[in-house]
C-alpha cells in the first residue's frame, strides 16, 4: 500500500519454469500471490494479469528461420539486465529524459526529478528490475516515434481524468513484461496461438514489431483506463481488459500487419 492508498498486486514466480532449451516444453514452477507497492517490484514479479494456470493447453508452433533467428535476437534484449553502470544504458536514460522533458535540464541519473516521470524513487534503475534494459529501449522508442501520444501519457493529457492516476514510467515496465508474457517470448518457441501470431509480424524486415506493439498498448491501456473509469487500484483490471482486447485483436483473421490492429488508430506522431 502507497501513500495514495493504492496497491499492485504481482505473481512471484518461486521458480524458473521453463527453461528455453527444455524441448519437452513443460513447466513445474508454482505461483504465489503477493501485494507489494504500487510500483514494479523487480525481475521474477508480473502482473496478475499474466498469470497463467499450469492446467492450460500449450500447442507448440513450427517456426520458419528467418522466424527463429528474429525470435532468438529479440530474446537477446529480453535478457539484458539495465545496469547503471554500463555508459550505453545511461546514454538511454539520458535520452529517455531529453525526450520526455526536453527544456528542462536533467540533474543526475539519481533525482528527485524522476518522479515527474512516474518512476518511484529518484533512482529508475531499482525500477527496471522488472522489465530490464528492453522496458528502457521500449519507452524510448515510444518517445521517438509517437512524441505526440507519449507526451499525452506522459502529462495525462485526454478525457476525463482520474484524482488517483497510474504511474506513467511504472506502467510502462508493466506493460513490457506483460507483452513478454503473453507472448511467450521466453520460451524456445511459442505455445500460444497469439505468440505465434505475433511471430509473422517480427520476421522480415520489421525489427520494431514489438516496440511498436508496446506503443499501442500503452495507448490501448489508457484508452481502457478512461473507459472503465479507473483509480489506482483499479490497474490490473484495467491490465487484464487490455490484454483481452489486445489479443483479441491480434487474433483476428488475415491481419498483415500491426499498423493494421484498431488500436494502432490511437497513436498519434
Amino acid at each position: 500500500m502507497d501513500d495514495r492508498g493504492g496497491s499492485f498486486v504481482a505473481v512471484r514466480r518461486i521458480s524458473q519454469g521453463l527453461e528455453r532449451g527444455n524441448t519437452c516444453h513443460s513447466t513445474s514452477g508454482k505461483s504465489e500471490v503477493v501485494a507489494g507497492s504500487a510500483a514494479w517490484l523487480g525481475r521474477g514479479l508480473s502482473c496478475v494479469c499474466a498469470q497463467r494456470r499450469e492446467s492450460d493447453a500449450r500447442p507448440s508452433f513450427d517456426l520458419t528461420p528467418a522466424q527463429e533467428e528474429c525470435l532468438q535476437r529479440l530474446q537477446s534484449r529480453i535478457d539484458v539486465p539495465y545496469d547503471s553502470s554500463i555508459p550505453e544504458h545511461q546514454e538511454a536514460l539520458r535520452a529517455l529524459w531529453n525526450a520526455a522533458f526536453p527544456e528542462e535540464e536533467l540533474h543526475g541519473l539519481i533525482s528527485e526529478q524522476w518522479k515527474e516521470m512516474g518512476w518511484q524513487g529518484k533512482d529508475p534503475s531499482t525500477d527496471f528490475r522488472g522489465g530490464g534494459f528492453i522496458s528502457l529501449e521500449n519507452l524510448l522508442f515510444f518517445a521517438r516515434n509517437f512524441p505526440k501520444s507519449f507526451q499525452d501519457l506522459l502529462t495525462k493529457q485526454e478525457g476525463d481524468r482520474s484524482v488517483w492516476e497510474y504511474p506513467f514510467a511504472v506502467a510502462g515496465v508493466n506493460i513490457t513484461f506483460m507483452l513478454i508474457q503473453m507472448l511467450d517470448l521466453e520460451a524456445v518457441k511459442p505455445r500460444t496461438l497469439v505468440g505465434a501470431t505475433f511471430l509473422k509480424f517480427l520476421a522480415g524486415k520489421n525489427e520494431s514489431a514489438f516496440d511498436l506493439l508496446y506503443c499501442i498498448t500503452f495507448k490501448l491501456m489508457d484508452q481502457q483506463w478512461l473507459a472503465m473509469r479507473a483509480s489506482y487500484m483499479d490497474f490490473n483490471a484495467v491490465m487484464k481488459a487490455t490484454r483481452r482486447q489486445l489479443e483479441k485483436e491480434l487474433l483476428v483473421e488475415d491481419l498483415i500487419r500491426l499498423e493494421d490492429l484498431p488500436s494502432y488508430k490511437l497513436l498519434t506522431r
